[in-house]
């Protein structure tokens, strides 16, 4: 909005900062970092009131959990209101791959709290139906990678190759909400600790944060053998606005947690992860850069297909991080150290970008 106006009036004195995408980024973070600060306690204690025993807790999780009973839940809501208010008062309203990435987060984050919901209303942690959830991420996914792709192509990328490997034609849409469907669900299996998504997240963006900016930049695109998609670096504007938003709850969900991000959170922000990497033609990218979550997916669809097919368990507990926690491990010793490996896989992915 603001960007909006400043153009109107040409940019005149200190409003020709706004001109430039760093400056609009930053302030993205600071707002949303002070919108979820201020708003945070009163909103955890709206929840409080209005959850009762808040987010029910798994009986046959580590018995550890059992102390967190009575945590509300929906914190995810806290980041998302930051965020939105955020980007739209310093995002470029003109640009589609923000909308696009906006319509995945919002409609994720939609279908997260209506999963919420119904666990806190019936205090069952079933939430809704596999099939239901999947559908309409689905269709959401679909439609943000319709958009994405009027305007930024549908050739195939990967990392360590110059040239586009393929041109998908129509069937990129299939692949980018499978990429967008996959990371959103990816990031939600591993929201099962104080803060362990919350930062990997983080970490995420910020990796994201410099891939987009280089995409969108023609020369920086050229030297490094990358695909250039004008407009792509406007969606620093988004990133910079989730690592504020995350910060500010994280500052709430640090142990002992005063509230959970919920589904709520976790779907959305795995899903404006999986919208940005396919805006830029990074999803592959993605996938080292997210591999913590990539990990935690892949332990619950590996511990599900053995034990359906031989009625044994390869994890003691899935996601992997309960497996580590049934170990011994304590659950800030599994934040840490997953947090570690976030960083070291954020760094790995970076370095495509030059290793091509």
């Amino acid at each position: 909005m603001l960007y909006v106006i400043a153009d109107q009036l040409g940019f005149p004195g200190v409003l020709n900062l706004i001109r430039y995408i760093s400056f609009r980024a930053g302030a993205a973070a600071g707002t949303a970092l002070l919108i979820g600060l201020l708003l945070g306690p009163w909103f955890i204690g709206w929840l409080r009131k209005t959850q009762g025993k808040g987010q029910p807790i798994r009986e046959d999780g580590p018995q550890s959990h059992l102390a967190k009973r009575g945590t509300p839940t929906m914190g995810g809501l806290l980041i998302l209101i930051s965020v939105s208010i955020s980007v739209l008062l310093w995002m470029d309203l003109t640009n589609p791959y923000v909308w696009a990435c906006l319509l995945v987060t919002g409609g994720f984050g939609l279908i997260g709290w209506l999963d919420d919901y119904d666990k806190v209303k019936k205090a069952h942690h079933a939430g809704l139906s596999g099939k239901t959830r999947l559908f309409l991420e689905f269709v959401i996914a679909g439609v943000a990678t319709w958009l994405m792709i009027r305007t930024g192509g549908t050739g195939l990328h990967l990392p360590f190759v110059k040239e586009t490997v393929a041109d998908l034609g129509w069937f990129y849409i299939v692949f980018g909400a499978f990429v967008i469907v996959a990371f959103g669900n990816a990031v939600n299996l591993t929201d099962g600790l104080d803060g362990l998504a919350t930062m990997p997240v983080v970490i995420a963006s910020i990796a994201f944060l410099l891939i987009s900016y280089l995409v969108g930049n023609a020369k920086f695109a050229a030297y490094l053998g990358i695909p250039h998609i004008p407009g792509v670096g406007d969606l620093t504007v988004l990133l910079l606005a989730i690592v504020g938003g995350c910060l500010a709850f994280l500052w709430f969900n640090a142990p002992p947690a005063a509230v959970f991000m919920g589904d709520t959170g976790s779907l959305a922000l795995g899903g404006a992860l999986g919208a940005i990497s396919v805006a830029t033609h990074h999803e592959f990218v993605l996938a080292i850069v997210g591999g913590i979550f990539v990990v935690e997916a892949l332990s619950v669809v590996i511990q599900v297909a053995v034990y359906k097919r031989t009625g044994k368990r390869v994890f003691l507990m899935a996601p992997i991080h309960h497996h580590f926690e049934h170990l011994g491990w304590s659950e800030p010793t599994v934040v840490i150290r997953f947090w570690i490996i976030s960083f070291v896989l954020a760094l790995a992915g970076l370095a495509t970008l030059k290793l091509r």
